[in-house]
């Protein structure tokens, strides 16, 4: 079976997706069509040299939706030969376009792909495209139905994660993220977005708030409290799928939970030849990969079950793995990932995550996968797995090891 190498992997910064965030004029067509571009510019490749571009983004209607791959790739220079696929599996979507594009390689269709994602979450609201789990009764009932915030706070009270566990966890990630752009550990893989004039409009995370401490957090009111208390109530629905529970205590809120912004990312895969044949030298390979199904209910503890198989499918222990990525949907998340494991915290999200920087939902995966290749590299270290939650009860996960 042939390999799947990771030739280059850029994205775009993030910015705050409201409508005075600085990437709001751009759409996201333009955002993704720049990330084609460069890619294919900084491995000097003809424009019809890909097979594929796999491109992930969870709110696929207005401006995101008709297949906005193919919509990129025509914004972009590429040449019309180049198809588009345009895949929605929720936050995980930037990570399975990833994933399909490996295995696409591994399996022989076609030799080179670029796979993505984006979110113009400024633009294109979440959650404007609707969602049968959620507004169909007889399936909303059937699944016990909660929304993500309220399934955070399950997951917190059922594992015994306190609200300064998760506030301390989110002022680590302002820290680690801010130690990681003044050291420069990004300047690789940043894109500055450019405007139509050829102008810089951002080129660093907009969302960090890196003076973020416990006193400021510690003043915020629990965001999901007032839903699952009150109207409509959705601590009794909580209640009557977990009834070991006698109450949920919420704990996140702004501060803990990952940040609403804009994003695109991308990554250029290929096999071995196609390196040899435009002289390019791989920088990692695709080691594995795995999806799950999970809780629908509590929605977020898709990734231990997701690694799990990825390391049970790929003959490896947690012990084998150097760094590991997890997306900060919420604080409790990535805590219960660390606790379910016994992980030291010091391998996880090193350089912080969505909590600092923010979550456009269907790049985040490719972000990732970028962040833990470019820290693997800086450190000289061989594997790293990328893991996240996904809406509905799933997970999805990408080993990578360099070569």
């Amino acid at each position: 079976m042939p390999e799947a190498y990771i030739y280059d992997a850029i994205r775009t910064p993030r910015g705050k997706g409201k409508t005075d965030g600085a990437l709001h004029e751009v759409t996201s067509v333009r955002l993704s069509a720049q990330v084609l571009d460069a890619l294919r510019e900084r491995a000097d490749l003809p424009a019809d040299a890909i097979e594929d571009v796999i491109w992930g983004n969870v709110t696929q209607v207005g401006e995101q939706g008709g297949c906005l791959a193919r919509s990129a790739v025509l914004a972009s220079s590429l040449a019309e030969s180049v198809p588009g696929l345009a895949i929605n599996r929720f936050c995980a979507s930037g990570m399975e376009a990833v994933n399909l594009a490996a295995n696409q390689i591994r399996g022989g269709a076609g030799d080179a792909y670029i796979a993505g994602g984006v979110e113009m979450m400024g633009r294109v609201p979440m959650g404007s495209d609707g969602a049968a789990i959620a507004v169909d009764p007889t399936l909303a009932m059937g699944t016990y139905f909660l929304p993500q915030g309220i399934g955070a706070d399950v997951i917190a009270t059922m594992h015994g994660i306190s609200r300064d566990e998760a506030d301390a966890f989110a002022v680590q990630s302002q820290k680690r993220a801010k130690a990681a752009w003044d050291d420069g550990r990004f300047a690789r893989s940043v894109l500055p977005v450019k405007d139509q004039n050829g102008l810089t409009i951002l080129d660093h995370d907009e969302y960090m708030r890196p003076s973020t401490d416990m006193q400021a957090l510690g003043a915020l009111e629990p965001s999901f409290r007032a839903m699952g208390e009150v109207m409509p109530g959705f601590d009794k629905v909580a209640i009557m799928r977990y009834p070991e529970l006698e109450r949920i205590n919420h704990i996140h809120h702004a501060g803990n939970s990952s940040g609403i912004v804009d994003g695109a990312a991308g990554l250029l895969l290929g096999s071995k030849e196609f390196g040899e044949r435009h002289g390019l030298r791989p920088r990692a390979r695709i080691r594995a990969t795995a999806k799950v199904g999970s809780d629908p209910s509590i929605m977020l503890t898709g990734p231990m079950p997701a690694t799990e198989k990825i390391l049970r499918e790929s003959g490896m222990t947690t012990s084998d793995i150097d760094l590991f990525e997890i997306n900060e949907a919420f604080a409790a998340v990535a805590l219960r990932y660390i606790q379910a494991f016994d992980l030291d915290p010091e391998v996880v999200n090193v350089n912080g995550g969505a909590i600092a920087m923010g979550h456009p939902l269907g790049a985040t995966g490719a972000i990732i996968i970028g962040i833990l290749l470019d820290e693997l590299e800086r450190r000289g270290q061989g594997v790293g797995l990328a893991t996240l939650c996904v809406a509905s009860g799933m997970g999805a996960a990408t080993i990578i090891e360099r070569v």
